[in-house]
Order: structure tokens, then sequence, then C-alpha cells
């Protein structure tokens, strides 16, 4: 005994320095590549029963790196499976599969254990009995007829034979009816059938029982049981023995009190195993039937595991413990008296796990235990096998420590793997586990996929999974956003497997989180995502409605949810779907925050389910009920209801719905000093429901005649629950509200006073501010005379300066709202109370608010003011800020002073004295700013102040800046003295150089309207030219000019100006100058000025425009090539008898066109298209230019024309050959078109 107890002391102090095992991952990915014991991972069951029909299969499957090799034993000894030909052992598997076809079946019985084996250890099976099915005959024997008196009790015993499984038992007549079973007939659980008491229908010939055999589904019955019910007033043993009357009653016609036909006794015992069905059987006997009941001496029936069968007479509890153990009594009762029996009820166990010894995978040096914790009654006898070899026969090993139920594994090595079995049995059953222990050296590997995205919703949980595999054991490290380290606190929990727990994740918690698995042998991280998403919401619920029939109704739901959700509605009357034929059904989806309707609608439907809202049109009464909407998303959900009432359609309803009545009948119950019960009567609601009701009171003591809302309740309640204040008088009344409005208040109620007491609140809005230097004015908002609670009211108010050590200052006042504290230092922070008092106490203790005492001017200005110019306009100016001290008040920020003194190129004498000084402020403690908007080359003059509440400071000392050169003003003027061809301008310089002038550029061009035209032309002039003479310009055109300033920063704004030429209007003759003629080409002509000035246009002379030219060139050049035509023609009249054909074809002009080349039909004049002399003649023919100028060769389709006997031309008139022409046979010789141009000019 001393031995076990200082054995367990030091297990325990063991176990407390022990490495944790790691666990077997179940991810077959990681199981691929590591060595691994053998793992049962299928067998048969402990009982196999088989059918002799079919062949014996025994399953044994197993899992192991390398695959394990299988064998079995029979009966505690090898089964040689190859030996045995009808016997295969399927490939790659232990399962045996046994051919019984022609053998006999009893010779494969036994127990079975299957073995499975690799390089790392050994696992074995359950003991697996093999026992074949059996159905046997009935015996025979012999079958007596039985004779019964009318109401006496009767048994008819099936005695089925033993089966293997137990057949199952029913009793049916000749024609395969099953008897009727009640109250008064029924079967017993060992197949029996009980008569409580015979009736005269019970006689019959044909009472048989039937055994159906499950294996072999085989139904065998016995030889029928005939009985007879004889009605009989008297009956002796004479008289039985006569008719053979197997059992009799002396006075059959009369009742009889309950007996036991089974079980018989007063008592009797019963034994059930836990985890089992516990059976419990009353038959009675009586007349009339007794009723069953049953009951649990010193305890309730476990109503949900109790049932109760046969009409009571049979109860069952399933799933059996321990505590179901004890007396069961069944009462048989009927009116004639009361029969008890008590069953005596024992629960014992086969073994059963508490804890079943667990794989292990442990690291080289590292400690690791197996337990087997079993129960059982008796108690089961624990037994430890390594590689299915007792542990006793094993051979020793001195790092293995055996207690009972625990194995203690101490400092393994490589090598040392092995499958462990713990056997537990009593005389109930036995437990048969494998545990292996797998010695490893892993890197830790990370078994949760990377990159995984968990989505919560606000304000839930959040877990985030990192499990991992390795051995020693992996440490776990969460990191945020790669750089924060987690650790276990109130918002996270890291768990043993790995796994972050967020208890309350907020958006905060959105991002990247990153796990690291460490060990010795290496390290592994992995990154998942959290994504924290805004809870689902209806913003607008939907609203109870009171429809007319025949009218629409709309149910509104809108939703805010977080917008990478995608939510569903649905909607549901009375919790169940809206009516299939008639609704409209519509899927809703927010593709980017927008949603799209894809609806499917009957042609009638009446049911319209839209992105927020359903509509039911034509009501009808059966539409009345409770609509429910349901947003849900992937991650929540929310849901609210509404109730649609449907009324009589009324032309009036106006009529029919009114504001409420006022409640009636206001009582006060419930009375304290501080609360009291209103209770009232509705009124009509006049057919719209109340939605709520509004509670107001009157103070009689304080604000007479005035009401003052109180509180609201449900439209549903009648009375409120109201807390009061002291010192109040009390007077009540409520008003109901319904859709249409609120009703009249009802009548007030009774008078209800408080009794005074010390005040609950103290003043709110405290402040501590001073008006002028050397004060601190207190002030607060005042208590109303319901905050009071009682007569006397009064303000304490205290005060002392901040971190001095001084007591408080206490004065108290009666109807103000502030006190003046005089002589403080200036701007000094003080610490300040205010506690309301009455006639009956103080208030409750005030609380400290810091207030601060007057201010005065600041005493110093900012020093080392530094200005950093950075362009021709903006400056940047820099300040050390003062002291607070020396602020003497609440600092607002600092006053930037700066004025223009002069430009740099004016001298000091010429400083601008109109120039105002220029004010930037500065809010807060800033130390730089920015002074924009300042002018180019100019000398300025800067000083700061600092400025607090009561004002401003000294100044700083006087700071200068220059600002550089920037680009000049547009020129001051711009004139232009127009002249006949040419333009005088004149400018003035710029009212602001913003620097030194190097010159001015001039663009001219000329300009017709809005339209600008011709080439620009660009003259640059040194800064003292302001003026200069445009010469050899259009007369009457218009210019544009623009003129603009340059320093050496660049070009300024430019100076616009228009004007023109004169126009000559009376011209003068030109006069020549002495010696030379007027055709002298080199004589220059001079003008003189016109008589008169004509105001030029705007736009230019369009005779002096280049394409008006070319224009009038080309109808010029057309008119004299139509009038040498015209010539041509004349010369020609009546030398071919042309007029003729004219005449014949009228106007020739309507004559249809040919379609190839558009000439006129019949005829043409040939010498209309004659070339002239030296043109390029036509494709098809050929003009030499040696011949006659007035050959008529030269006018005929080619070279060979025909002449008559005078010389006339036989051709054709017409471009075509093929067509034959008569024209006429005179010519003459015409003149050539050369010498007809010449006469003609």
């Amino acid at each position: 005994m001393d031995f076990r107890l200082s054995f367990g002391v030091l297990l325990m102090v063991f176990l407390c320095h022990m490495t944790s095992a790691l666990e077997v991952p179940l991810d077959p990915k990681v199981l691929e590549g590591l060595p691994q014991p053998p793992t049962i991972t299928l067998q048969s069951p402990k009982d196999y029963i088989f059918d002799p029909r079919e062949n014996i299969v025994i399953h044994c499957e197993a899992k192991g790196k390398p695959h394990p090799s299988f064998s079995w034993t029979r009966n505690g000894t090898h089964f040689d499976v190859e030996k045995d030909p009808k016997v295969l052992m399927k490939p790659g598997s232990g399962t045996l599969v046994i051919d019984i076809s022609g053998e006999k079946a009893e010779a494969y019985e036994g127990t079975y254990q299957c073995t499975a084996h690799n390089d790392h250890g050994t696992a074995v099976s359950n003991n697996i009995v093999i026992r074949q099915s059996r159905s046997p005959l009935w015996s025979k024997e012999r079958i007596e007829a039985i004779t019964v008196q009318m109401g006496v009790s009767l048994v008819l015993q099936c005695r089925p034979p033993a089966g293997l499984p137990p057949p199952v038992i029913f009793w049916m007549d000749n024609n395969f009816q099953r008897l009727p079973l009640d109250r008064r007939v029924s079967q017993a659980l060992n197949g029996d059938l009980y008569f409580s008491n015979v009736l005269s229908e019970d006689t019959r010939n044909d009472y048989i029982c039937y055994a159906r055999f499950p294996h072999t589904q085989t139904i065998q019955q016995k030889q029928p049981i005939s009985v007879t019910v004889l009605e009989m007033d008297t009956m002796n043993e004479t008289v039985a023995s006569l008719y053979n009357i197997t059992k009799f009653s002396a006075n059959p016609a009369g009742e009889y009190r309950p007996g036991f036909m089974t079980p018989l006794g007063d008592t009797s015992t019963e034994m059930v195993l836990r985890g089992e069905t516990l059976e419990l059987e009353c038959i009675a006997e009586g007349l009339p039937t007794p009723e069953m009941s049953w009951q649990k001496d010193g305890g309730e029936l476990p109503t949900s595991r109790v049932s109760f069968l046969n009409y009571k007479k049979t109860v069952k509890i399933s799933d059996v413990s321990e505590a179901d153990a004890g007396d069961y009594t069944c009462t048989a009762t009927n009116r004639l008296g009361t029969v008890d029996h008590v069953i005596k009820v024992t629960v014992k166990a086969a073994p059963f796990w508490i804890s079943a010894p667990r794989n292990l995978i442990l690291a080289p040096n590292e400690t690791g235990i197996l337990t087997c914790r079993v129960n059982g009654d008796p108690k089961p006898e624990i037994r430890w096998f390594i590689n299915g070899v007792p542990l006793e026969n094993a051979p020793e090993d001195h790092t293995r420590k055996v207690d009972d139920d625990t194995v203690i594994l101490s400092n393994v090595q490589s090598g040392s793997s092995a499958v462990y079995q713990c056997n537990a049995s009593n005389e109930f059953g036995y437990l048969i586990a494998n545990a292996f222990v797998s010695v490893l050296a892993e890197p830790p590997r990370v078994l949760t996929p990377p990159n995984q995205v968990y989505q919560v919703i606000t304000n839930s949980p959040a877990l985030l999974h990192c499990a991992t595999f390795g051995s020693p054991i992996p440490t776990i490290t969460w990191f945020k956003d790669s750089k924060i380290s987690i650790k276990s606190g109130d918002s996270y929990v890291i768990h043993e497997n790995g796994t972050l727990e967020i208890n309350v994740a907020q958006s905060q918690n959105s991002g990247k989180y990153t796990c690291i698995a460490t060990n010795n042998l290496g390290i592994k991280e992995n990154h998942v995502f959290l994504e924290v998403k805004e809870p689902t919401r209806i913003l607008k619920q939907p609203e109870y409605k009171v429809v007319q029939r025949g009218m629409s109704a709309i149910f509104e739901c809108k939703v805010k949810h977080d917008p990478s959700l995608i939510p569903t509605m649905t909607w549901l009357k009375n919790n169940g779907k809206l009516p299939d034929d008639e609704r409209c059904s519509t899927l809703t989806v927010w593709p980017k925050r927008k949603y799209e309707l894809k609806s499917s609608c009957l042609p009638f439907a009446r049911f319209e389910v839209d992105a927020d809202s359903l509509t039911i049109k034509d009501v009808t009464d059966e539409d009345e009920g409770t609509y429910t909407c349901i947003m849900s998303t992937t991650l929540d959900r929310d849901s609210a209801s509404a109730m649609l009432t449907v009324v009589e359609a009324t032309p009036t309803p106006a009529i029919v719905y009114e504001k409420p009545d006022p409640p009636t009948d206001l009582e006060l119950t419930d009375q304290t000093e501080r609360s009291v019960r209103l209770t009232w009567i509705p009124g009509d609601e006049h057919n719209s429901p109340t939605q709520k009701f509004l509670i107001q009171f009157e103070d009689l003591l304080h604000q007479p005649n005035v009401w003052v809302n109180f509180t609201e309740v449900p439209g549903m309640s009648t009375t409120a629950h109201l807390d009061l204040s002291p010192y109040v008088y009390y007077s009540f009344r409520v008003l109901a509200k319904n859709q249409v409005g609120y009703s009249q208040p009802s009548q007030a109620s009774r008078q209800y006073r408080t009794n005074p007491a010390a005040p609950d609140d103290n003043p709110s809005h405290v402040q501590g501010e001073g008006t002028e230097p050397g004060n601190l004015v207190i002030s607060w908002r005042s208590l109303t005379g319901l905050q009071s609670n009682g007569p006397g009211l009064e303000y304490k108010v205290q005060w002392r300066q901040k971190d001095v050590d001084q007591e408080w200052s206490s004065r108290t006042v009666a109807n103000a709202s502030q006190l003046v504290v005089s002589g403080t230092p200036v701007f000094a922070p003080y610490e300040i109370k205010v506690q309301s008092l009455n006639d009956y106490g103080n208030g409750p203790e005030a609380e400290v608010i810091i207030g601060y005492s007057g201010e005065d001017l600041p005493l110093s200005a900012p020093d080392g003011v530094l200005v950093m110019v950075h362009n021709s306009t903006v400056a940047e100016v820099h300040w050390e800020p003062v002291s607070s001290h020396s602020i003497r008040g609440k600092l607002k920020g600092y006053k930037v002073y700066y004025r223009r003194e002069r430009g740099l190129h004016e001298a000091e004498e010429e400083a601008d004295q109109e120039s105002q000084d220029q004010v930037l402020t500065f809010n807060g403690n800033l130390t730089e700013g920015h002074l924009p908007g300042l002018q180019p080359y100019s000398l300025y003059n800067l000083f700061i102040r600092v400025l607090n509440s009561k004002g401003e400071g000294p100044p700083s000392p006087d700071k200068q800046f220059e600002t550089p050169e920037g680009v000049p003003g547009p020129p001051s003027f711009l004139q232009v003295n127009p002249g006949l061809d040419s333009l005088t301008l004149e400018w003035g310089p710029p009212l602001n150089n913003n620097g030194r002038l190097i010159g001015y550029t001039l663009r001219y061009q000329p300009a017709n309207a809005t339209i600008e035209t011709g080439l620009v032309k660009i003259m640059d002039f040194p800064v003292n030219e302001t003026t200069v003479t445009l010469d050899s310009l259009n007369s009457s055109v218009q210019y544009k000019f623009d003129l603009n300033a340059k320093t050496i920063k660049g070009a300024g704004p430019s100076i616009t100006k228009e004007a023109s030429t004169f126009m000559e209007t009376t011209p003068t003759a030109p006069t020549a100058e002495v010696g030379k003629g007027p055709t002298d080409p080199t004589t220059p002509i001079t003008q003189s000025p016109p008589l008169h000035k004509a105001v030029p246009s705007r736009h230019v002379d369009i005779a002096t425009q280049g394409w008006f030219i070319g224009l009038m060139c080309a109808i010029a050049l057309l008119i004299l090539v139509l009038l040498i035509v015209c010539f041509i023609k004349r010369n020609k009249g009546g030398k071919y008898p042309v007029k003729e054909k004219e005449e014949a074809h009228q106007d020739p002009e309507i004559q249809p066109m040919k379609e190839d080349d558009g000439t006129f039909g019949e005829y043409s004049d040939t010498e209309d298209h004659k070339p002239l002399k030296g043109s390029r003649t036509p494709s098809n023919g050929t003009v030499r230019r040696d011949e006659s100028d007035d050959s008529l060769v030269d006018y005929g389709e080619g070279g060979d024309g025909q002449f008559n006997e005078d010389g006339s031309f036989i051709g054709q008139y017409s471009g075509k050959k093929e067509k034959d022409t008569h024209e006429g046979n005179e010519s003459s010789e015409a003149p050539s078109p050369v010498n007809a141009m010449n006469s003609f000019v």
C-alpha cells in the first residue's frame, strides 16, 4: 500500500514535468511521408452470426507506413490461411472470405483475431466470435383443446425453439390474419398469449403461434390451439371434469379483484447491463380488466428514455445507467381492488471507456504517457500488451513504467516505436484498444491552407486557425500585419492547438495575420486574412397595416448591410412561405452596391417581392396574418414582422378610422416613496389598433397647469410602473395613439404627493472662467423644481488653485447660478465643485472640474523670426513660440503683420506711403506659416504678435525681406495712330515693373472679324523705346497688336489693341518726279492724301484677297472660251446641210443622250470638237504637224476619210463608225480656227 502511494506521488510529479505528446494529424498529405505503426481501421463486430447460405466475410483493414501485412489466429492458435483452399485473404487487406458452399459451416465456427504488422509495430483486432445462424424446427407435441369458463384468465403458451438469433413471435389464425391485441388480450415478452379474462368471442380453434428467424428469413408455426369458452352460471369440480374444463371459478358470473399472471409473487428481480434497454413486464388478471400503472420507488421514471407498450403492461427504459437501478412497482387496478408487484432492478456494466489510449508521436528524448481508463461493474481487469505480446512477457525496458491503467515512456529513442494494446475485461465483456507510439524528428509543418480568408460580423468572435505538425511539438506565435506580436489577453486568446481567438471582433481587427510554428528543427509560417464585416440591419421595418378588401398593401423593409456581402430578401407569411400559386418571386442581387431585380411572375400574381418591399394586390380575407421580412447574408441575418388586417371596403373610410377615445378609470396602486403603478382602461380604438399610450404628469407644487411627457408604453399594455421624484405633487393623465393620431387626454388621476428628500443630482454645466484679470467666475445650470427634491435648495461652491497645496475655499449660495471669486492670479487653473443641498441633506459628492481665472494681455513677443522667400509672390515665415507663462491666457494663435515698403527699383524717398499693413492669423500653437500674394521685386517689413482671449501681446522686432524679380505687368497704355499704309504705335511702361525692364515685344497680324489671318510678325524693342511706325501696310486693313513688357524672369501679360489703315475714297492723279516719265517702271508714284477720311471697315477688302482674284480670272477665261466657240459657229453657218436635220429633229436640246459618252444622238457637229493646231489628238486618230491647218482629215475619226468629186467630206458626224449618215454633199472651205481667233481678237 505504501509503495503504491509513493509511486502515485512520483507519477504526479513526473506528469507535471512531462512534455505533451504530439497528436497524429488527420491530413493524409502529412501522413504520406511519415513512418507510422499499424492502425486497425475496419473490423467485424465481436459477435458475428452468419447465414450458412452465404460466404463468411471477416473484415480486417489497417493502415500504416509501410503498409502492414496481416495474419490470423483461430481459437488462440495460428490460422494458416494459405493451407485452406476455401479461405481467401483479399490482396493488400486482412479481410477473410470463407467459401462454405458444399462444406459444413460448423467447421468454421470459433474465435478469430486479426494481426496487422509492419516494421514499427503490431496491432490486433477484437476477438471476433463466428457462429452460424440456426432456425430449428418446432418440437413435436400433442396439443389438446382447451375449454374454459367465461370470465376466468387464460394463458396460451408458445414455447418456440431456441434459434440463433432468437426468433420474433406473433400470433395469427388460419387465414394469416394477426389476432387482435388489446388491454384484455396481450402477448408477453416470451411470446405467450395472455387473456386477463375470457369472453365468449374468444372461442376459436385456430390460435397459431408463429416464429420468424431473421437471418434465414424463415417462418415456422406451432400446431393450432383450440379454445372453447362456456357460459355457465355455476361451476364445480364435478361439472368441470365432465366438460373437461381446465380452469373454472366458483363464482363465474361475478367480478373479481386483480391478480398477477406474470411475474408471480410479490417481488421479482431483473438484471440489466449499462447502455442496454431495460424491459419490465406485468400482466394481471381480473374482471373488469385491470388498468396498469408504474412507478419507481424514491424517484421518477426518466421521461426522455421511457416508453410504455402493450397497454402499459410493458415498460422500456433505453440507454440504462447506474441511476436506473432500484425498485419498480407495477400496480393493477379495477373497481374491486388493487394489487402491486415490486421488481428489483440491478444494473451491471461491461467495461466501458472513460479515456481510451491515444496514438502518440514523440521526438527523441521526449516523454509520453498512455492511459487506459475504463469502468464497469464488476471493476474490469486491465492488461497491457506491446505488439500483441503481454507486457509481462515482453523484453524488459527500463524507460517503460506501468501502473495499472497507465504506461509512462520516458526519454524515448529512435527505433523504439511500437503499438500498445490495452485489454479491459470483466464477466460481461471486454474492451481492447490499440495505440501506437511513434518516435519522430520532424520540422514544423502548417496544415492550415495558406492565404485563407476568414469573414466575421462586427462584435462576434473570430477564430483564426493554425493547425501544425512537427516533432517536437512546434511553438505557435501570432503577428498582425507582419509586425505586431499578439499575446493572450483580454481581446485575444491563443489556444493550445494554435488557433487565435478574437473575443469581440472590430473593424480595426481586419488585416493580415501570420502564425509562425517553430521547433528545434526549423520554422514555418502561414498567412491568413480576417475581414470584419458590418452587420446586416433592417433600417425601416414593415409597419402594421389595415387595408380594405380589394385594395393593395405594401410592406417596406429597407436594410443596411456590408457592401461586400450579397444579401437575400425572403418574405414569410405566418412563418411559412408566401402562396406559391400567386407569388411573384424576385431574386435580389447587389453587384457593386447596386441591386438588380430578376423576377418571374405569374400573369395575375398578387404577391410582388421587390428589393425592399412586398406588395399584395387585390387583398382578400385570406391574406390576413403576420408578414416577416428576413434579410440574410452568408454571415448573418436580420428580420422584422408586421401584421395585416383586412377590413370591409367602405365608401367613407374617414368615418371608419378615427382617433381613439381617451382612456378611462385611471387608478394608482403599489404606492412607495419613489414609485407608483398607474392602471387605466383603454377607450374605443375605432378600427385602428392602439400603437402606444403616452403618460403625462402635472407638478402642482412647482409647475401647475403644465403637463409634461413622462413615458410611453406599448399599445397592448394597460398599466405602467412609474419611478417618481421626491417633493412633487403628481397628477397623471394618459393619451392613446393609433395610426390616425393621438386621442384627447384622459381625466387626471387623483393627486399623489411624494415626501421630500436630499437632492439626487448636482447642477450641470459647471464651468469656471475669468472675465478680467484677477477674478474667477464659477457658473452652473441650476436644478429645476422637480430636481430639488425638497425645500431650501442651495448650492455649495468650492474652489482651490490646482497643483497648489491649499485647502478648499467654500461658499453657499441660493437662488443664483454663478459666483465671482476675486483676487486670483492671472490665468491660473482652479479645481471647482458645486454641490446641491436642501433642508433634508446634501446631494451626491460633486465632480471636480477644471476652470481658469481671468486672462491678461501677453507679456512677450515671439523671438527668432525668420523669413524664407520661395518665389516672387510667396514667402514662408518661422518664429519661436513664446513661453506659456508669458501668454497669461489661452493661446489663440499668432498674428503676422507685414507691409510693402517700396519697390527695389525705387529710391527710399519714393516709398509707398499709402501701403497698409496686411495681417494673417495662424490659430493654435503653430510656429510657421506662408505669406501669399506678395508683390515681386519689393521690400517688405514684418513683425509678429502672440494672441490670447484677452488680446494681442507686444510686437516682435521688425524683420525686412525682399522678393525677387517677377514678370512685369502689362504696359500702362497702347495708342495707335493710323495712316494710309502705315500705323504709328505709342505705349507707356507698366505700372508694376516687378523687376528691371529689359524691353518690349510687339506681335501683330491682319485680323478679319474674330478670325486672325495672315502671318504673325514679331518685333522687339529696347526698354527706352516706346513708339514705332509700321510702314508699307495695306490700306483699309484691320490689324491686331499684342504688346508686353519683359524682365529677366520673362514676359508679362500683354495689352491688345486693334486698328486699321485709312481707306482711300477720293483718288488724285499721281505726280512724277522731275526727269522721269510716268511710264518709267522705276519711278515711284506718290498719291496726295484723300480729301476726306473714310471710316475703315472692320472687314478686310475682298478685292485684295487672292482667292477672289483667282475666281475672277477663271470666270473671265471661261467667258473668253465661250465667245470663241460662238464665233466659230457663226462663220460655219450654211456650209453643211445640217439645218434640215435640225428642223427634222426640232429642238436638239430635247434629243436623248447617248449612254456611252453623254453626247446627243443622231448627229454631232464634229467641227466643234476639232483640236486646234498643235493640240493633242484623240487616241484613235493622228494629226500631222506638216499638213495644212484646213485639212479635213484632221477632223475625221481616223486617217482614211473619203472625199466626193468636189472635195466634200463623206464621213460621219456622230462619234460611232457603224452608224451611217447621209449628210449634205456640198462643202466650202471653212476658215482656220487659228485665223478665226486672230480675227476675233
